[in-house]
Protein backbone atom coordinates (compact mmCIF):
# COMPACT_ATOMS: atom_id res chain seq x y z
CA UNK A 1 0.00 0.00 0.00
CA UNK A 2 1.32 3.73 -1.18
CA UNK A 3 1.88 6.12 1.57
CA UNK A 4 -0.15 8.61 0.07
CA UNK A 5 -3.16 6.07 0.10
CA UNK A 6 -2.60 5.49 3.80
CA UNK A 7 -2.69 9.14 4.96
CA UNK A 8 -5.73 9.65 2.66
CA UNK A 9 -7.87 6.78 4.31
CA UNK A 10 -7.24 8.11 7.69
CA UNK A 11 -7.37 11.90 6.46
CA UNK A 12 -11.05 10.67 5.94
CA UNK A 13 -11.86 8.86 9.16
CA UNK A 14 -10.29 11.74 11.02
CA UNK A 15 -13.20 13.97 8.59
CA UNK A 16 -15.79 11.54 9.81
CA UNK A 17 -15.07 11.00 13.51
CA UNK A 18 -15.60 15.07 13.06
CA UNK A 19 -18.77 15.24 11.38
CA UNK A 20 -19.95 12.75 14.18
CA UNK A 21 -18.57 14.95 17.06
CA UNK A 22 -20.69 17.67 15.40
CA UNK A 23 -23.67 15.47 15.72
CA UNK A 24 -24.26 15.38 12.02
CA UNK A 25 -25.18 12.07 11.84
CA UNK A 26 -27.95 12.34 14.30
CA UNK A 27 -30.30 12.49 11.66
CA UNK A 28 -30.50 11.72 7.57
CA UNK A 29 -30.35 14.42 5.76
CA UNK A 30 -32.77 16.42 4.67
CA UNK A 31 -31.85 18.09 1.84
CA UNK A 32 -28.89 19.71 0.03
CA UNK A 33 -27.47 21.65 2.53
CA UNK A 34 -27.32 19.20 5.08
CA UNK A 35 -25.84 16.30 2.82
CA UNK A 36 -23.22 18.43 1.40
CA UNK A 37 -22.44 19.98 4.93
CA UNK A 38 -21.61 16.04 6.26
CA UNK A 39 -19.51 15.25 2.86
CA UNK A 40 -17.20 18.84 2.99
CA UNK A 41 -16.78 17.82 6.63
CA UNK A 42 -15.65 14.36 5.77
CA UNK A 43 -13.01 16.49 2.93
CA UNK A 44 -11.61 18.60 5.28
CA UNK A 45 -10.68 15.91 7.86
CA UNK A 46 -8.05 17.42 10.53
CA UNK A 47 -8.22 20.72 8.99
CA UNK A 48 -12.27 20.80 11.69
CA UNK A 49 -10.02 20.81 14.22
CA UNK A 50 -8.16 23.55 13.38
CA UNK A 51 -10.96 26.07 13.61
CA UNK A 52 -12.40 24.88 9.70
CA UNK A 53 -16.08 24.67 9.76
CA UNK A 54 -17.22 24.26 6.29
CA UNK A 55 -21.25 24.92 5.40
CA UNK A 56 -22.12 24.18 1.75
CA UNK A 57 -25.53 26.12 0.52
CA UNK A 58 -26.88 24.71 -2.58
CA UNK A 59 -30.30 25.10 -4.22
CA UNK A 60 -32.13 22.38 -6.18
CA UNK A 61 -33.43 23.51 -9.35
CA UNK A 62 -37.80 23.43 -9.32
CA UNK A 63 -39.95 21.66 -11.27
CA UNK A 64 -41.55 23.79 -14.32
CA UNK A 65 -44.87 24.53 -13.48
Amino acid sequence: MHIGTIVLVIWLIIGAIAAGQRHEYSSPPKNCNQAATIAVTIVAGPLNYLGVNPKISCHMPQPSK
